[in-house]
């Protein structure tokens, strides 16, 4: 096969242990680019014995599958997913360990022999977490059809700067009096993701379990729990812990030692007052002070209210998950 775009002559094979090698030798050389846009990421997966062992682990995975582009018998790119819960869906992931090339448009050659036979297995939602940092390589991604759904992003964290003035607004610590506003925050957020244009399927939390939890998890020390108050009323909280605790950053998505905003909300009668920015500042002075570096967020893309809050603080995207369905 000659690709018309590069005039590169390639074979696309199934993925298999012979092309181990070759594969991590590219996802070295993928990341150590990212990194010269955002070194805030792990330098560890530079080496290419690190960037392998990520691969292994993912065709280790049950249902593991992917392909392999092949010029004069060296791996020119790779490409490999694996299902996850099916709370996702009847789904493979390419996770950010899960794929780099040579040229952004061989991805696309790798994904339609690789989609084959996800979708002949009845595999049909498709998500790839894919290095915002490379434009080209975004958009063969979404020239496949994928459409933008998450957002991993960074920041340096800020020196200190005086607090934004905001409508008699006051961020303190969380307290255990907080926990019957804080359990209703923490449903606020998936309540909003299940509007347009999120439209979020995701079953809603129930408030007695999260009380619950609350109730039992408030003196770990590994959370710390922001609120705002209006009047003497709580009207927002935010979380922040270090970004290891995070389910949804892994990999080569996982800036050690960073500090995590890992959750905000705001009542929706009290949005539009600045309470979002004086917990993303109060989140940031916490990193200061536990001598964090940078501190990571993430949230979705069709959430208009996070899609512009966080960047406003200064939070550039890593990595973008990206999805697509299959009718």
């Amino acid at each position: 096969m000659i690709d018309a775009v590069t005039k590169l002559s390639f074979s696309i094979v199934p993925f298999a242990d012979e092309h181990l090698d070759g594969a991590a030798t590219l996802l070295a050389e993928r990341h150590r680019a990212q990194r010269l846009v955002e070194p805030g990421l792990d330098p560890a997966y530079e080496d290419s014995a690190a960037a392998r062992a990520e691969i292994e682990e993912l065709l280790a995975t049950a249902g593991a599958s992917g392909s392999a582009a092949i010029v004069e018998d060296h791996v020119a790119g790779f490409l490999l997913g694996r299902p996850r819960e099916a709370s996702w869906g009847p789904n493979v992931w390419v996770d950010p360990a899960g794929h780099a090339a040579v040229r952004a448009e061989l991805v696309r050659d790798l994904y339609a022999a690789a989609a084959a036979r996800w979708v002949d297995e009845g595999l049909t939602s498709h998500y790839a977490v894919v290095p915002a940092t490379d434009p080209a390589l975004v958009d063969a991604w979404f020239r496949l059809g994928f459409g933008h759904q998450h957002v991993h992003a960074i920041r340096e964290t800020p020196p200190a700067r005086p607090a934004p003035e905001a409508a008699a607004l006051v961020v303190r610590r969380a307290e255990r009096k907080d926990i019957e506003a804080l359990a209703r925050l923490d449903i606020v957020l998936p309540e909003h993701q299940t509007l347009s244009p999120v439209f979020s399927r995701l079953p809603l939390p129930d408030l007695e379990e999260t009380r619950a939890e609350y109730e039992e998890d408030f003196d770990d020390p590994r959370f710390t729990t922001f609120v705002v108050e209006r009047g003497g009323e709580v009207i927002g909280s935010a979380i922040a812990c270090p970004i290891e605790v995070s389910s949804s950053h892994a990999s080569l998505a996982l800036p050690p030692g960073a500090g995590f905003l890992g959750f905000a909300a705001v009542f929706p009668e009290h949005r539009g007052l600045g309470a979002g920015r004086l917990l993303g500042e109060a989140v940031f002075a916490w990193a200061r002070e536990t001598g964090r570096e940078w501190v990571v967020t993430d949230w979705r893309m069709t959430n208009l209210l996070s899609s512009r809050a966080w960047p406003r603080l200064g939070f550039r995207p890593t990595f973008y998950r990206l999805f697509r369905a299959i009718p």
